[in-house]
């Protein structure tokens, strides 16, 4: 049986996980992932109530119940870095006997569901409007570090040759959607391929006063489909989350705010309410699964 160090597995004298601060005992099975820690409140106002409020650096968790299921919301900030702690850390709260830093024989899975923003790269997709991330691909370094291994990851071949078609020069990794968690949110009004970056300025084809390498990176990967498949949009997170989910066995979905159009250069005139108009949305179609 596994053991993992002190050094490896680092968790705080309360008892819970290093960033996160959550101890195995308060983890709910169902929990939503946003960026900014300012919209965590803004979730879980719809929550029946909240018994739990945890706060350490960025990651800012509330835990209650919502029509009778305990359910939880949590910020990781920006970024496929940080999802890395998140995912590592939800899962080993879930998977690792944290008395006996073991790893426990029976597997439980979570469910994931990230509600955040994001930039359109395809003129058919409005400013305003919402997306299911069907699969996404990852731009970051994670791809270097880590082994990901499921049925649900994209084929590294596939991705390698698309990379040389957009002349990208390292390496990438892509994952899809859980099914099950598809099929529950098969109502938003688009659903696509996503594209990760690991940065907001160049790395997604803005230049201020920084010139960027790649100049024509986001008309490249907006007119260069990966296996018949449009990509559709671009933000920080959803292909970290879908990676790290697929290998370690949880349910993850992305639902995206379409903030921007790159292509068109339009931005939301109302992005906050936007946002809280998938927030409610979400939270419906959730609450819904619940009752008789």
């Amino acid at each position: 049986m596994t053991y993992f160090s002190e050094t490896d597995l680092i968790i705080n004298p309360d008892g819970s996980s290093y960033h996160l601060h959550i101890r195995p005992d308060q983890m709910p099975q169902r929990i939503i992932m946003v960026g900014d820690p300012d919209r965590v409140p803004l979730v879980s106002q719809f929550f029946d109530r909240v018994d739990t409020k945890i706060q350490k650096r960025e990651f800012v968790s509330h835990i209650g119940e919502l029509n009778g299921e305990r359910i939880g919301v949590m910020s990781s900030g920006i970024g496929a870095d940080n999802v890395e702690i998140v995912m590592t850390e939800l899962d080993a709260l879930v998977n690792i006997d944290f008395q006996t830093r073991q790893e426990k024989n029976i597997k439980k899975s979570l469910q994931l569901i990230r509600i955040g923003t994001s930039g359109s790269i395809q003129t058919s997709i409005p400013v305003d409007s919402y997306l299911l991330s069907s699969a996404a691909i990852g731009f970051d370094n994670l791809a270097q570090f880590y082994a990901f291994d499921s049925p649900f990851m994209l084929n590294q071949q596939s991705l390698d040759s698309w990379a040389a078609k957009i002349q990208y020069p390292l390496p990438l990794y892509g994952a899809r959607a859980s099914k099950k968690l598809t099929e529950i949110f098969s109502f938003m009004p688009f659903q696509g391929y996503t594209l990760t970056a690991p940065g907001f300025y160049a790395p997604q084809g803005r230049q201020i006063r920084m010139k960027a390498n790649l100049p024509s990176f986001l008309s490249d990967v907006s007119a260069n489909p990966f296996e018949e498949e449009m990509i559709c949009n671009i933000e920080m997170e959803t292909a970290a989350y879908y990676a790290f989910a697929a290998s370690l066995g949880h349910e993850m979905i992305s639902l995206n705010a379409i903030l921007a159009n790159r292509m068109t250069n339009e931005f939301s005139k109302n992005p906050e309410g936007q946002i809280m108009g998938l927030i409610q949305l979400a939270l419906d179609r959730i609450a819904s699964q619940n009752r008789p």
